[in-house]
């Protein structure tokens, strides 16, 4: 029998659940296998959600409809889909980019064990909110 393992509540920010669904020998690649294992529990909300569908749909990436909603299928099934409705309203640390607040927001409500990200406009709230912020290659070293 295997080592018992807690698993982990996470907000992954856009740019490294779409690293690890599209480049999956990459460095990120192993994300994947923490969230279909049950070692990671991503927590997403309709606002991530939306911004992960705008991002794939980018023509740097060439992915058909149907790639998309592969790639999609091999993440969202794995989430926990939290009421983001508080978001904006409280007094929690801000993210000088409007549009990354949804990922600081969403770790807020879903009290998240920690947020990942590799932006810096993220990267420097970690002093200053209740949770971890860690970039991709420190939230994988928990994993070794």
């Amino acid at each position: 029998m295997g080592a018992e393992f807690a698993e982990v509540k996470v907000v992954l920010d856009t740019n490294t659940v779409v690293s690890a669904l599209l480049f999956p020998s990459g460095r990120l690649g192993r994300l994947r296998s923490l969230w279909t294992d049950g070692r990671a529990r991503p927590l997403v909300s309709t606002a991530t959600t939306n911004e992960l569908i705008r991002v794939l749909a980018y023509p740097k990436f060439g992915l058909s409809e149907e790639e998309i909603q592969f790639a999609l299928a091999a993440y969202l099934p794995f989430t926990e889909t939290m009421d983001n409705r508080s978001a904006g309203r409280s007094r929690h640390a801000r993210c000088r980019d409007a549009d990354d607040q949804a990922f600081v927001d969403l770790a807020y409500s879903g009290e998240v064990d920690v947020l990942v990200s590799g932006d810096k406009d993220i990267l420097d709230l970690a002093e200053k909110t209740s949770f971890p912020i860690e970039t991709p290659r420190e939230f994988l070293d928990r994993f070794r």
